[in-house]
């Protein structure tokens, strides 16, 4: 007869490993930059995304310009934060496997505003990711074409 003290044991790895696997999935998820870059519009809004190629590491090592408008309830377009380069508007960001990190600028010297996204989807044509640590808001996106 099996001991129910090793039943229970053996209970407990088994779930213990299943719970690091799928954790240790999601770690290992990475995207490629190249699929990330480019204009995108949050799926039933307004609001637009672009991931440019341009460096800013002479703010940031190993950062990039994007910038955003749209969807805020403000009449700001794409080309008003164009006129203003590296102001409201626009961020430095940087992709680590699953992981977004934008430093957003602020005109008013409210200084640099961070946010940490964890990508979940992440193709040539559709995105998604939330805010880290508030997994069931995501946000959706599909990528415009020129």
């Amino acid at each position: 007869m099996i001991n129910r003290k090793f039943i229970y044991l053996a209970l407990v790895a088994i779930v213990g490993i299943a719970f690091s696997s799928c954790s240790m999935l999601d770690k290992d998820t990475s995207y490629s930059l190249s699929d990330l870059q480019g204009k995108w519009l949050e799926d039933g809004t307004e609001h637009y995304v672009c991931f440019t190629t341009e460096s800013a590491a002479d703010l940031k090592s190993g950062y990039l310009w994007g910038y955003e408008w749209g969807g805020f309830g403000d009449d700001v377009t794409e080309s008003d934060v164009l006129a203003d380069k590296y102001g409201n508007g626009w961020f430095m960001y940087q992709l680590s496997k699953n992981e977004l990190l934008e430093i957003n600028k602020m005109n008013q010297g409210w200084g640099d505003i961070p946010q940490v996204y964890t990508v979940t989807l992440l193709t040539s044509t559709k995105m998604t990711y939330n805010k880290k640590g508030y997994p069931k808001e995501k946000q959706n996106f599909t990528k415009q074409l020129k």
